[in-house]
């Protein structure tokens, strides 16, 4: 059997060389307490760590956000990659060749094409990044200097110049990269059938990495007057998609994973990102472009769950501030915004005196949602005019519905103290309840026993998969759990919890992710007492549906002999329910 190409024995291998706990120590701080390792989860913000690492079963799991798996689950997630791509990064960290790979024809075609498209970009960024130190490159080499980028910035984000229309694509030719292959990663284009030229011809090169530190793609300014759009990026391709890709996100990583991450800035643009990296604030990111996407959010959340925007101070900046606002809120980010000065972008601000120590100023001030939108709406209306500070009020509480009762109640007496405006007829009109709330009695309710034998089965199975010395081997599960009898084999031969990931094809499921996870901090420390009492909770379930089934038959019966023989058998049966007695439930 093979696993997405891959035999299983080579899997298993490469995993005990991809020891889980060190490959997780590239990437969080953990520390030992007892058989376990434990960090701050990657996957969300926390403080107190939820993040544990089993070593001996080759897994991690949060008991925060949840997530969890094993070492190439980990590596997957972690580097926002394809499960091919994990295992050939755990390969090389393991110095384990990489085996030919059996998978359908049409998937193998597009990992070597993207393969390809990744090496030509790898070599086109190199290639225009040459470039820009050669004499011909001085309108690019005239506009560095004006904007006072060093070797620094130059080397970081690998800041590059297209000499012409036609040199990038006689290097690639030259290095053997068909027409074909060279318009596919977008470094080309074609007006006419075989006709190649530079996409970025005759400007300054900005290129795009992603995660993984890979050029995906380039962002390319003119340096003069054209009639042309001043900035341009590479058309879409199988590696690039523009509403998906961070502007500097693999120096983001490299931040976190050297120095931790409290907060990202979202900025505008490439110039506004370098200008804040020079400045010292290398937690600075961009979109291409202003419009912030879902899948932007979720690429930046893998980071931080804490976002400064500071787009421009201008309508437009103001404009896509409110955009990103709802997106980030949505994907459960928390945001603070940088009001600029109106006409003034961070590359602006950062010139002027003081520059640094204004915007650490500015960061520092960051205002909450509720703040700027407040100040938004101040600045449209005259609140001395009665109907101006109505709908002043009107705009204010429809935004503040959006957030929770606390939230509200925070921002109620602000808004009083602008509009005069009772407290109690605001709340009002955000559906507060004004009357005062009275503490109700506790009242001790016996807890219900709903779902009691689903978790009771899954309790036997998570005892079971974790090999617990406690479990009766005597007994045959599949006798007393319905309709898992393949997942009870894949137990029973599962040597290792880490494997069931190479060989479940629905890991995910929820039914594998309780037994996988499962908290036994649930049995309060006596585990066998509570496993035993699982065991006949199942068994006994068991045996009263065999009597009920007994019964049914025998008030049908009109045979004496036949009532007479299952009164008999119900009779054993209430006996084996008396003494607990399990061995319908032995393995024969």
């Amino acid at each position: 059997m093979n696993i997405r190409g891959y035999s299983p024995d080579w899997l298993d291998e490469l995993k005990r060389k991809s020891d889980i706990v060190n490959v997780v120590s590239k990437y969080v701080h953990l520390e030992q307490k007892g058989s376990k390792f434990w960090g701050c989860c990657p996957f969300h913000h926390e403080k107190t760590p939820s993040f544990c690492v089993d070593q001996y079963e080759g897994l991690y799991h949060c008991f925060g956000c949840k997530e969890g798996g094993d070492v190439i689950t980990f590596v997957e997630k972690i580097e926002s990659c394809d499960f091919h791509d994990a295992v050939a990064r755990l390969a090389e960290y393991a110095r384990m060749p990489l085996p030919e790979i059996s998978v359908d024809e049409t998937v193998f075609k597009k990992k070597k094409d993207k393969e390809v498209t990744l090496k030509i970009l790898d070599l086109a960024c190199k290639h225009y990044h040459e470039n820009i130190f050669k004499t011909e490159a001085k309108p690019a080499q005239e506009y560095i200097k004006k904007r006072g980028f060093t070797r620094h910035e130059l080397e970081d984000f690998m800041i590059g110049y297209s000499l012409d229309w036609h040199e990038m694509i006689n290097f690639l030719l030259e290095k053997g990269f068909s027409k074909d292959q060279i318009i596919a990663s977008g470094v080309a284009q074609s007006k006419e059938v075989g006709k190649l030229y530079d996409a970025m011809g005759e400007r300054l090169v900005f290129p795009i990495f992603n995660s993984f530190n890979e050029c995906i793609g380039f962002t390319a300014r003119v340096l003069e007057k054209t009639d042309f759009a001043k900035y341009k990026n590479t058309a879409e391709t199988m590696v690039f998609q523009k509403g998906k890709i961070v502007f500097g996100i693999h120096l983001l990583k490299k931040l976190k994973q050297e120095k931790g991450l409290n907060e990202i800035i979202i900025v505008e643009g490439q110039i506004d990102v370098i200008s804040m990296h020079r400045a010292g604030f290398k937690n600075t990111v961009a979109c291409l472009g202003t419009a912030l996407t879902n899948d932007h959010a979720r690429e930046l959340k893998k980071f931080c769950d804490q976002i400064i925007l500071c787009f421009d101070g201008d309508e437009a900046g103001v404009k896509a501030t409110l955009r990103a606002i709802d997106i980030l809120r949505n994907a459960g980010l928390k945001v603070k915004i940088v009001a600029l000065p109106d006409g003034l972008d961070p590359d602006e601000c950062l010139k002027n005196q003081n520059g640094k120590d204004t915007m650490q100023t500015f960061i520092e001030s960051a205002k909450s949602i509720m703040d700027y939108y407040i100040d938004l709406e101040l600045k449209k209306f005259d609140l001395d005019k009665p109907e101006e500070k109505a709908e002043f009020v009107k705009n204010v509480l429809a935004k503040l519905k959006t957030f929770s009762e606390p939230e509200q109640e925070s921002y109620i007496f602000k808004i009083r103290d602008l509009t005069s405006v009772p407290v109690d007829s605001l709340r009002r009109s955000l559906g507060i309840n004004i009357l005062p709330k009275f503490e109700k009695k506790e009242i001790n309710v016996l807890p219900n026993r709903i779902n009691g034998n689903k978790r009771a089965e899954t309790f036997i199975l998570a005892s079971l998969l974790h090999k617990k010395d406690y479990v009766n081997h005597d007994i045959d599960y599949s006798k007393l759990i319905d309709g898992r009898n393949s997942e009870i084999s894949l137990i029973n031969q599962t040597s290792r919890i880490s494997n069931l990931f190479d060989i479940v094809e629905n890991i995910e499921d929820p039914f594998w992710q309780d037994i996988i996870y499962f908290n036994f901090l649930e049995a309060k420390g006596n585990e066998k007492q509570y496993f035993d009492e699982c065991l006949w909770s199942q068994a006994e379930e068991k045996l009263k549906k065999q009597k009920d089934e007994i019964m049914v038959k025998y008030k049908s019966s009109q045979d004496l002999n036949e009532r007479r023989n299952l009164l008999l058998s119900a009779q054993v049966i209430d006996k084996k329910i008396r003494e607990k007695n399990l061995e319908d439930f032995y393995a024969r």
